[in-house]
């Protein structure tokens, strides 16, 4: 796996040279969560533990955009940090019809010898009047659990002039059954609020899953159903 982030930064550096006559815009994020939920499931043992993330982004005009990200993680002894690097192109394919295709790769440089849990994806998303349907798939999931795919929703919407309304709903779906003990496919859901003060955007969301603790890795609070609060600021 550690050949797969290789080639993808080698692609990416690539890809970079091939647009850097083009101008760019460069944009930096950085936040502050009380536990970081992937996809329902939290990635910080389900403790009281708050995640610092944040990452940079550049955007091109021709629509291809590069990107990293990190947060730090608690799920493994090796596992104290995630460092994300993506890449992809997003633009109008119809009148109010966005296109978002993308490459992932999830790196956890601290993973020890025989435990490898980076892995990559594939993304596609269509975007219309605040709402967003995508697929993601993976022929190699986290710590070599064989192919995954993820199907979403997404739905924003104003409450008044400062807030918005936040929806999702996903579909996970496994190939290795023994991933989830019992199970080989679950969803996850969410529901928040959003704003933005004091030149910071501030979040309030109910996150969920529909597993069983002895489903979830037979480990305490991961995937019970949680508040998480966010607060974070564009760069």
């Amino acid at each position: 796996m550690k050949m797969k982030l290789i080639s993808a930064l080698f692609g990416v550096l690539l890809v970079s040279g091939a647009v850097t006559a083009q101008a760019a815009e460069v944009s930096g994020n950085v936040a502050l969560v009380s536990d970081y939920r992937f996809r329902g499931i939290s990635q910080n043992a389900g403790e009281i533990s708050p995640a610092i993330q944040g990452g940079f982004d550049v955007a091109f005009e021709n629509g291809i955009y590069l990107g990293t990200w990190a947060s730090n993680v608690n799920f493994s002894e090796g596992g104290a940090i995630e460092m994300d690097f993506y890449g992809g192109w997003a633009g109008s394919i119809a009148d109010g019809l966005d296109l978002d295709v993308g490459y992932y790769y999830y790196a956890y440089p601290k993973d020890g010898p025989g435990n490898d849990l980076d892995y990559q994806e594939f993304a596609a998303s269509l975007g219309f009047m605040g709402a967003t349907v995508g697929a993601i798939y993976s022929n190699d999931f986290f710590a070599e659990t064989d192919a995954y795919w993820y199907l979403y929703g997404d739905y924003s919407f104003p409450l008044g002039e400062a807030f918005s309304l936040d929806l999702h709903l996903g579909y996970n779906s496994f190939d290795e059954e023994e991933f989830l003990f019992e199970e080989d496919k679950y969803m996850d859901w969410s529901v928040g609020v959003s704003t933005s003060y004091f030149d910071l955007d501030w979040s309030i969301a109910y996150i969920g899953t529909d597993l069983d603790e002895e489903d979830c890795f037979g480990a305490d609070d991961i995937c019970d159903d949680t508040v998480v609060l966010s607060v974070s600021k564009s760069l």
